[in-house]
């Protein structure tokens, strides 16, 4: 057997000795770099070809110079809504169970066309009971009518008997009587039956009552009641009676009111040239001009109220819509032999300055493309462009220092 001394040092490490070498353990470190360049590379490669991002923009249209739009300044700027002179919360005049609803929300009405009906049981019955009235009244008449050609060809014959002292004087008087007394019968007959017709007529009109029909032509905006549910003329309280059918909004009578202050309600007239725009419609201008100044201001608010009238009437005005409106200043005469202004007009923000000229970005297929410009002249924040742009190109909007020629854009709404 070895000595311990022997075994112990054959559990002695030696540190000066090489590490034993392990298959293929020397090339997997370089693979991993290489392949961690290569990602680097890639990643470098495709930061480099992408685009950069688009640039969120505003456009306008460009405009013939000489449209309407472009050439009267405004005098005075104001916010308001769309109004309609003509409207009507419908209801009936008596007080009942709704049987029957005819109307809905966006739905046209006529003059008199029928919107809902009510229970008539109560008014029919009336009705029936005064054609009875009238028809008995009709039989009675023709009784006292009867009656009284009985009497009058008795009192020719009691009469002639008389002037021949056939028969007593006081014979002669009591047909005469008898003829007076159904003579005043039928007058009375006559005279109940334009009762009974009287009766017909208001037992006729508490059943039309139980019809609601539409005050006037127009379109109906709300649907206030269902079958049945009570409505009447008059609020009962509580909650659980209806005190209209509908409301019938004549479209044909929507203007616009807005409110001017007070110091400058002197740059306003009426006949004046309004241009209005619907915050619905941002890009379309109405024409229309100033109806009335109402002549009363408003000591809270130090305003006027200005009624101002669409001279073009589209379906797409509606009521309780906002709108900004531009009173006009008139426009000078135009001499008889002066040309027509050429060009474009553009908004002001729409035209900057690159490189110490005019210029303006159209954007054509999602990009920005720079045009020079030659402005001929500027009026009511508008720029008259003789050159560079044409009519109907889209134009941005206060372009961005980091817009360039051929960028990328986006236009938001």
């Amino acid at each position: 057997m070895p000595a311990s001394s022997d075994l112990l040092n054959q559990l002695r490490i030696d540190r000066n000795a090489p590490p034993p070498a392990r298959a293929g353990g020397g090339r997997w470190p370089w693979i991993a770099g290489a392949l961690g360049v290569l990602a680097v590379a890639a990643v470098l490669a495709w930061t480099l070809r992408e685009e950069p991002l688009a640039v969120r923009v505003a456009t306008t249209e460009a405009l013939q110079a000489g449209t309407p739009g472009t050439g009267a300044a405004s005098v005075l700027d104001a916010s308001g809504y769309v109004t309609a002179r003509r409207i009507a919360t419908v209801s009936s005049k008596i007080t009942g169970k709704v049987e029957q609803v005819m109307i809905e929300e966006g739905q046209a009405v006529a003059e008199g066309e029928i919107m809902a009906r009510l229970e008539a049981t109560d008014a029919e019955a009336q009705r029936d009971l005064a054609e009875a009235r009238l028809a008995s009244a009709r039989n009675e008449a023709t009784r006292a009518a009867a009656q009284l050609t009985l009497a009058e060809q008795t009192l020719v014959r009691t009469r002639d008997l008389a002037e021949r002292k056939l028969v007593a004087a006081a014979a002669l008087d009591q047909a005469q009587a008898e003829r007076d007394a159904l003579a005043a019968q039928r007058q009375a007959a006559a005279s109940n039956i334009r009762v009974a017709e009287e009766s017909l007529a208001l037992a006729q009109i508490g059943v039309d009552n139980t019809i609601v029909r539409a005050p006037f032509a127009g379109v109906v905006t709300v649907k206030a009641a269902q079958p049945g549910e009570m409505i009447s003329p008059i609020s009962a309280g509580g909650g659980f009676t209806r005190t209209g059918i509908g409301t019938v909004v004549d479209m044909d009578s929507l203007e616009i009111q807005v409110d001017v202050n007070e110091a400058f309600i002197g740059r306003v007239r009426p006949g004046q040239k309004v241009q209005a725009v619907l915050n619905a419609y941002p890009d379309w201008r109405i024409p229309a001009e100033v109806i009335a100044i109402v002549p009363t201001a408003d000591r809270s608010k130090a305003t006027v109220k200005v009624r101002i009238a669409f001279i073009e009437k589209d379906a797409r005005v509606v009521p309780d819509m906002g709108v900004r409106v531009s009173f006009l200043e008139d426009a000078p005469p135009a001499a008889a032999n002066a040309p027509a202004p050429t060009g474009v007009a553009v908004p002001a923000e729409a035209v900057v300055q690159r490189d110490g000229r005019s210029a303006a970005f159209v954007v054509r297929e999602g990009r920005a493309s720079l045009r020079e410009l030659e402005v001929a002249d500027a009026r009511d924040g508008r720029r008259r462009v003789s050159k560079g742009l044409a009519a109907g190109e889209q134009v941005v909007l206060s372009p961005p220092s980091e817009l360039v020629d051929g960028a990328a854009v986006v236009v938001r709404e």
